[in-house]
């Protein structure tokens, strides 16, 4: 992982173009050649990046100066002999000579006005035409560290979590209700669990970390295919969820849904009766 510090502009080009100005951030580029460009300002998103698989060239001034050394070779005897000629010719020709000449040095000191920069990072994507040229105009920092392999992310409190200490306590949906099996298969996918309740009624349960009106609508198709199923009829619905949308809740009454709130916490609890410190 390199990190740099920089005094930067971007631009990049392609399916969508973008700029960014002058200004003093943070460039990340990491093993797989992705490149990212960070500030001060937002959290964890870049303001731009290229995303790997891409190439990344890294160009200073001083490679360019030698590539265009290398293009511009000596001149050969015929080039040299009209030059001779030029030289030769009459005092008009000297004249505008000497006016081009001045025009000349005029563009090369507005061309010096404006400092090299000391580096340019040109990114190509490999998948597409795009392109992400950083203009690099001065390094306050530039460190690289080898982070070794990552373990990844565990993450705690997903649904599949949820769907696994409801089951094991399915008696929160109501007193005598019995779990028939989690992912109950439908012709468009798996309610996460199928439940029978104390009155002996087959219960279909979404669940949902954050319950929203899309949850509300998956289960409703649920239900609906469920219902065609003779051996299972009537079937209810339940739309479970850590946060339920006042919309969402309103939606699932008028669908003839219960909401249940599952307070994770408190479920991984009561899922160990053994005594704890913490």
């Amino acid at each position: 992982m390199r990190i740099i510090v920089a005094d930067c502009s971007a631009v990049y080009s392609g399916r969508l173009n973008a700029s960014l100005p002058m200004a003093k951030r943070v460039l990340m580029i990491k093993a797989d050649q992705s490149l990212l460009i960070f500030s001060e300002l937002g959290s964890y998103k870049p303001l731009n990046w290229m995303a790997a698989p891409c190439t990344i060239r890294e160009v200073t001034p001083e490679n360019e100066a030698e590539n265009g050394e290398e293009g511009n070779a000596s001149t050969t005897p015929k080039e040299a002999t009209e030059t001779e000629a030029m030289a030769d010719s009459d005092e008009g020709a000297v004249g505008d000579s000497a006016v081009q000449t001045t025009v000349d040095a005029a563009i090369n000191i507005d061309v010096a006005a404006e400092p090299l920069p000391e580096k340019v990072f040109r990114v190509a994507s490999q998948k597409s035409t795009d392109v992400l040229e950083v203009t690099v105009q001065h390094v306050y920092s530039d460190e690289t560290y080898d982070l070794g392999e990552d373990p990844g992310l565990t993450k705690d409190g997903v649904e599949d979590h949820l769907q696994y200490y409801l089951a094991a306590q399915i008696e929160r949906i109501g007193k005598g209700a019995k779990l028939v099996r989690r992912e109950y298969p439908t012709p468009i996918g798996p309610v996460d669990i199928m439940a029978i309740d104390g009155a002996g009624q087959h219960v279909a349960i979404e669940i949902k970390r954050h319950g929203g009106i899309d949850g509300v609508e998956q289960l409703t198709r649920y239900v609906k295919l469920l219902n065609k199923d003779p051996l299972l009829a009537p079937v209810r619905g339940m739309f479970a969820a850590q946060t339920i949308t006042p919309q969402a809740k309103v939606l699932a009454t008028e669908r003839g849904f219960d909401c249940l709130i599952l307070d994770y916490e408190d479920m991984k609890g009561t899922d160990d009766d053994s005594l704890r410190l913490f």
